[in-house]
Formats: C-alpha cells, sequence, structure tokens
C-alpha cells in the first residue's frame, strides 16, 4: 500500500530578511506543489527517487537501513543533494529514534509540480512531506537541515493565504483573506535564474540599518498591504517595501535596475536578485515582460491558492 502525501510552494509578498527578525509578513501558498508517495518493503533499504515537473528523474540513491551514526550523517553520500538527503532522515531519528530501523525498508517517489528553478520551495516542500510521513515536527527538521525563518512550512501546511510571524523559534501562522479585487491587475514574472538565499541573508545580516525600525515598519506595511482596496494604494505599498529593503541591503530595487521603464510597480519576492517578482499593472504587462525576453509570466489567479 502507498501513502501519498502533498506540501503547497509558497511566495513571500511581504517581510522578506526581516522575516528571520520577528516582522510580520505576507505568505501566499501556491497552486503549484509536490508529491510524496511512500510504500513499505521487505528489504532494509530506502530506495529515494525524485522527478521534475515533467516527470524525469533528477535524483536517486539508494541508502542502507538503519541509518549510520547520527552524528555523522553525510557517511556515504555522494554528491551535496544525497547528503541534504541524509541529514533531514537523521532529524527524523533525532525526534524518533528507531524509525529508520533495519525491520523494513522504503520506496520514496517524489514528483515535483513546478520547474526546480522556480524556487516555490522544492526543499520546504520536501521537508513538509517528510515531516508528515514520519510524524515530526517540520520546523525543527527545516532548523536541522536547511535553516530559514519557516515561512515555507507555514505555507506548505496551508491551502490559503496567511500572515506569518516568528518570535524565537516558535512561529504564529493566522489564515488571512487575500484576494483583492485588483488581482487580474497582478503577475508574477520569473528572472530566469534561481537566487541562492544565503547570500542575500548574509548580506542583510552585516547591514548596520535599525533592524528593529525595519521590522516594526514592515510588519505595519503588511497589515496595510492585506487591507489594500485599490491598485493603487496597494503599488504604493510595495514601492515603500522595496525602498527599505533597498536602503537597509545596500542594492538597487528590482526595477531600478530591470525594469526603469515600466509603468506599474515591481516589488521582490524573498531573496533578491532572482526567482520571482510581483509586477502590478495594466494589461500590457504580460507583452512588457514577454518583450524583454522574461516568458514565465504567472497571473494571480493560476499561481495562488
Amino acid at each position: 500500500m502507498k501513502n501519498k502525501f502533498y506540501s503547497h510552494g509558497k511566495l513571500l509578498v511581504t517581510g522578506e530578511y526581516a522575516v528571520l527578525d520577528g516582522a510580520l509578513s505576507l505568505a501566499l501558498p501556491t497552486r503549484y506543489g509536490q508529491v510524496m508517495e511512500v510504500e513499505e518493503t521487505e528489504n532494509p533499504v530506502l530506495l529515494w527517487e525524485s522527478r521534475d515537473e515533467l516527470d524525469q528523474v533528477w535524483f536517486k540513491t539508494e541508502i542502507p537501513l538503519p541509518l549510520q551514526d547520527p552524528e555523522t550523517p553525510g557517511k556515504g553520500a555522494t554528491t551535496e543533494t544525497e547528503l541534504t538527503l541524509r541529514k533531514l532522515l537523521q532529524a527524523v531519528e533525532h525526534q524518533r529514534p528507531g524509525f529508520f530501523s533495519a525491520a523494513k525498508g522504503y520506496r520514496v517517489v517524489c514528483q515535483l509540480g513546478f520547474p526546480r528553478d522556480w524556487g516555490l520551495g522544492s526543499s520546504s516542500t520536501l521537508v513538509n512531506n517528510i515531516a508528515q510521513w514520519t510524524g515530526t515536527d517540520p520546523y525543527k527538521l527545516l532548523s536541522m537541515s536547511f535553516g530559514g525563518s519557516g515561512y515555507d512550512i507555514a505555507c506548505a501546511k496551508h491551502a490559503s493565504p496567511i500572515l506569518y510571524h516568528r518570535a524565537g523559534t516558535d512561529p504564529t501562522v493566522k489564515t488571512v483573506d487575500f484576494n483583492p479585487p485588483f488581482r487580474d491587475s497582478l503577475y508574477f514574472v520569473h528572472l530566469n535564474k534561481k537566487q541562492n538565499s544565503r547570500e542575500g541573508i548574509r548580506r542583510y545580516r552585516e547591514s548596520q540599518a535599525d533592524k528593529s525600525g525595519l521590522v516594526r515598519e514592515l510588519s505595519e506595511l503588511t497589515h496595510r498591504v492585506v487591507e489594500a482596496k485599490t491598485l493603487q494604494e496597494f503599488s504604493a505599498y510595495m514601492v515603500k517595501h522595496e525602498e527599505l529593503i533597498s536602503n537597509t541591503i545596500g542594492l538597487p530595487t528590482v526595477k531600478e535596475s530591470l525594469f526603469p521603464d515600466y509603468s506599474g510597480s515591481i516589488k521582490s519576492l524573498g531573496a533578491w536578485g532572482g526567482d520571482f517578482v510581483l509586477a502590478a499593472g495594466g494589461p500590457e504587462t504580460p507583452a512588457y515582460f514577454s518583450n524583454k525576453g522574461y516568458k514565465t509570466i504567472v497571473p494571480f489567479r493560476e499561481m495562488i491558492l
């Protein structure tokens, strides 16, 4: 018998970087996610296979059970991906000792519903699926593997927009109605490259800007974004948010650097410099970005749950 688990992808609309310091953030679970199927076997080995959105295998491995010493989770790993997987499995063992015993084995097949370079949470959806399967805490698994604020785990677990706040290690998640009347003027545009969030976080951490003041301002902006009734109002908040982050990390906004002639407003989502941005503008928006070579343009209705 196969057990099937599913987790939603994510997009962070407000609070990037500052969510790590407790800023209230608006995060949106996506219609795209990841499925994981698990089947028990009699052979004491973990057979693992990861497939992309085209059903092509991009990673596979066999890991003997029981696992190696938890203090050396990387022993036997031949690739960075396998090392990460082994660390995740050992994190499960820390919460549930003996889960991966030699009494049985497993065949696991993971199926992404979006391209790996989209940055919608191939890691967070994996972590949450593993947590569902093993009955463990996904936030703790994340902390022991990839790290981060945990908002992506909250998105994986929820089927509607959320307000996310992390005080210390304890996250607070509140579902919220965010389906604005101007949603047909919102588009998610992929910048044709995947961004390494660790580099952006490092830059943020090294900034000497007033982080406590930034957290307060972004938290207030988050409330205003959720309550915005018009596209003009929403766009003004986007611009203000971009200015605050730009001043903090010392980088120009994506509109300044790539799209200065765009008539609407643009906001980075998550780590600056890659993945998706949110464009708010008129019906000419898709043609504008397509003409500049950005072909992945997803309307709000098609992206967000």
